[in-house]
């Protein structure tokens, strides 16, 4: 079966979200690339773009992997503010849904509250300090 991992572009400060994710579900990164890890010939990334996150990974659970990036300066801003799209989380009891919505949602703004829901889930929606919006969920 396929699986789905999200991976969220930022203007910056990846590695700065991406512990403060890690201190919500914890875990160990996978993998972190900065640019200056990267070597083609022929380019040669900007000082200031060096030390920022070219990939990170994030495990979540079995099959569910966060990943993330920083836009390098060149590439231009990430809209914080935009509403594309969400990342769900299905947890596994009402508590660890509480547990990852109030630790996720610290610093942001909340847009449902969680709580029981009138399709029947426990349910809350929120975008997190990092403008990156959020669907937690238990039925």
């Amino acid at each position: 079966m396929a699986s789905i991992n999200p991976h969220i572009h930022f203007n910056g400060n990846t590695e700065e979200a991406f512990h403060f994710y890690q201190s919500v579900f914890g875990g160990s990164f996978g993998s972190i690339t900065r640019f200056k890890d990267l070597t083609t010939e022929g380019f040669q990334f900007p000082e200031e773009e060096l030390n920022k996150i070219m990939h990170i990974s994030l495990p979540i659970s079995a099959g569910s992997t966060l990943m993330g990036s920083d836009v390098p300066s060149m590439l231009g801003t990430v809209n914080e503010k935009e509403n594309r799209s969400k990342i769900t989380v299905s947890a596994e009891s009402k508590e660890e849904a509480d547990k990852i919505f109030n630790g996720l949602s610290s610093g942001g703004e909340v847009e449902f509250p969680i709580g029981d829901s009138p399709w029947g889930v426990y349910f809350g929606a929120f975008r997190d300090k990092y403008g990156v919006e959020w669907m937690i969920s238990f039925s």
